[in-house]
Parts: C-alpha cells; sequence; structure tokens
C-alpha cells in the first residue's frame, strides 16, 4: 500500500476533479501490475495495474490508495474491470466520500465473491486527497493560503521591496504547489505591487505544460492590461464586485474572464466566488496573498490549510506590510491556532504546515 501511495503522488495535481489514486497487483508474491489515475477522462489507477498485469491479473490482490469507483462517469467502472480481470482480494485505504461510489463499490466486489480489506494507510490517502475530499462533499475548493515572510511576519518593506524574502529552495516548493493547485489566487495589490506571472514552472524555471487558473481578486476591475498574467498560457479569471463595464470590455479584450460577485459592501463576496469556483469543477485554490485577501479568507473562516514559508530576516518597520491584513484577532484567545503542525527546513528558511481547527475544535480550545 506503501508503494500505492508512491504512485499516486505521481499522479498528485494531474487528475482533478478526480482524486490521484494509486495501485498495485501482486501475484505469488511478486508486483505484476502497476498504476496511478491518468488526467481526467483516462484511464484509472486499477484499469492502468491491470492492463500492465494482463493475464497474471487472474488470482492476484489488488492494493489501491482508495475504493474502486463503481459507475460509468469519464471512464467505465473500475470495479467492472476488476471483476472481469478475475482479481480475487482487493486491499483499499479508504471509502470514496463521492456519493455515486461511497460503500457501493466495496458491496460490488463483495457481491462478485472478492474478498476486502480496508484501512491500511487511511491517513496518509486522505491527506494526499484532501482537496478532492472537501470537494466531493461540499462543492467548495480547498483554499490553501500560502505566503512568505520575516521573521517578523512581514512580505514588504516599508517601500514596498518584496524580491527576495525566502532563498531558492524556498521558492522551488512554492512552485511546486503551484503545480498540484487547480487555481492560484492573489488580491489586485499584488499585482499592482508585483506584476506576478503566477504560472507554475519547473527547477529549471520553464512553464509546465499544465497551468493553474489564475484568479485575481479585483473588486474595481483595475488589474492593467498589461499585466503579466495576462500574456502567459493559461486562464485568468478576474473576480470583481463592481467593475465598470469598460474596463469589463478591455479585460476581455486582454484575455480574461471576467466574472462579478459583490457583497453588501460592494467588495468581492469570497464566499460567493468559492461556489463559481467549485461549479467549475475547481478543486483547489492555493491563495498566495497579499495581505488584504489573506486577512479576508481568515477573517470568513476560508482557510482549510496554511503554507508559510519564514525567512531569517527581520525587516522591522510599522510601514511594512504584514502577512495576513483584515479584521484579526482581538485577544489571543480567539488566535487561530493551527494543529497538525509540521515543518521543513528549506535552505535557511523553515516551511510550516498546518490546518486551521474545525468550528468544533474552536470550541474545546476556547474552553
Amino acid at each position: 500500500m506503501r508503494r500505492a501511495l508512491e504512485l499516486a503522488q505521481q499522479a498528485f495535481g494531474t487528475t482533478s476533479p478526480n482524486p490521484a489514486v494509486g495501485a498495485v497487483l501482486v501475484r505469488d508474491g511478486q508486483v505484476v501490475g502497476e498504476g496511478f489515475t491518468q488526467p481526467a477522462g483516462q484511464a484509472h489507477a486499477e484499469v492502468v495495474a491491470i492492463r500492465q498485469a494482463g493475464e497474471l491479473a487472474r488470482g492476484a490482490t489488488l492494493y489501491v490508495t482508495l475504493e474502486p469507483c463503481c459507475h460509468h462517469g469519464r471512464t467505465p467502472a473500475c470495479t467492472q474491470a476488476i471483476i472481469d480481470a478475475q482479481v480475487t482480494e482487493v486491499h483499499f485505504s479508504v471509502v470514496d466520500p463521492n456519493p455515486l461510489v461511497a460503500g457501493k463499490g466495496m458491496a460490488e466486489l463483495e457481491k462478485a465473491g472478492i474478498r476486502l480489506v480496508a484501512g491500511e494507510e487511511a491517513e496518509a490517502a486522505k491527506k494526499l486527497n484532501e482537496a478532492y475530499f472537501k470537494f466531493i462533499t461540499t462543492g467548495i475548493p480547498f483554499v490553501t493560503a500560502k505566503f512568505a515572510a520575516s521573521l517578523d511576519g512581514k512580505i514588504a518593506t516599508r517601500t514596498g521591496d518584496t524580491r527576495w524574502i525566502t532563498g531558492e529552495a524556498a521558492r522551488r516548493e512554492a512552485h511546486r504547489l503551484r503545480t498540484t493547485s487547480d487555481s492560484v489566487m492573489v488580491g489586485i495589490g499584488t499585482v499592482q505591487a508585483d506584476d506576478p506571472q503566477l504560472t507554475a514552472r519547473d527547477s529549471q524555471g520553464h512553464r509546465l505544460p499544465r497551468q493553474p487558473l489564475r484568479i485575481v481578486v479585483d473588486s474595481a476591475g483595475r488589474t492593467p492590461t498589461s499585466s503579466q498574467l495576462l500574456q502567459e498560457p493559461g486562464s485568468v479569471l478576474v473576480a470583481g464586485a463592481l467593475i465598470p463595464q469598460e474596463r469589463v470590455k478591455a479585460l476581455s479584450l486582454a484575455g480574461a474572464q471576467v466574472a462579478q460577485f459583490p457583497d453588501k459592501n460592494g467588495s468581492v463576496d469570497l464566499k460567493a466566488l468559492l461556489a463559481y469556483l467549485g461549479q467549475r469543477e475547481v478543486t483547489s485554490v492555493l491563495a498566495e496573498g497579499g495581505g488584504a485577501l489573506l486577512g479576508s479568507l481568515f477573517d470568513q473562516g476560508l482557510v482549510d490549510k496554511v503554507v508559510a514559508f519564514i525567512a531569517p530576516l527581520i525587516i522591522g518597520g510599522a510601514g511594512a506590510t504584514p502577512a495576513v491584513g483584515g479584521l484579526g484577532s482581538a485577544t489571543l484567545g480567539e488566535a487561530l491556532r493551527l494543529q497538525d503542525v509540521h515543518t521543513e527546513q528549506l535552505g535557511d528558511d523553515i516551511m510550516l504546515v498546518g490546518y486551521p481547527p474545525t468550528a468544533g475544535q474552536k470550541s474545546e480550545q476556547g474552553k
């Protein structure tokens, strides 16, 4: 099953809106077939492994990181492929939360006389597909807040200088996060200050074939039509609130998609934006800042995960830009304390990954 998880990792970021799944077929103690989920519309992991095994799949044991699907979507049901191949035993990590599956795959395999074993490496399998698990059960994308900050929590100096706070290793990891996300989101302040490309690039700086949707949260449509992000391959969405029609036209002519989500204060309704993205089958959002956007996401409880790159720098200055703005917490007791935290050294920098508590967990923390 650990090998199946390794295979699933190879598919991570290429399968959306499907989950990244790995599969290994074993017969007489030997691996006879391996596979991972191909891009949407192509073969699932189980089918790839069965095709590789050929006749050796008969009587074999299948290890797969998610319950096999039993419905005909973009591809035929994996359960039928397993039954047809005469696999005799299936080990899977976790039940697929998709209502079209959710135990039905297990039932079909059991009905065919196939022995089932569930739960091996379940936590690792859930963590790998955390975005899929949220999206398939809520219709809302999984939101990761990512920022690079100094030791005193600044993302820019008082003069607006931002490059570079972190070193090369941390920047490579930040690009890897883009490659595995369906979308990258920034606020208009970041576009105006930094003119970012927001593209996914490999360790050599080359653009990757699959680019995330680039989203600019821009209430009034101030995104310059000369912005680098509008010159790069891939799609751009300008999410506005009260964008004048002439700016809508200008941005559209520059290649952007424009959609408006006004809230009662004339700002972008972020919940409505996320619901819209879910309808477009965007399963994950990497929110890269700036501080105003991240502050709004945190204030509204819309962040599912935090990835913070901390550099051993002291920037100082009351006018320097903080990583997270917004209203924030009135007391330390109300402050958001991350859970399931782990850290990693990247050159001289530290990457900290953690998860905001759920509503129930917040109540427990407050006691």
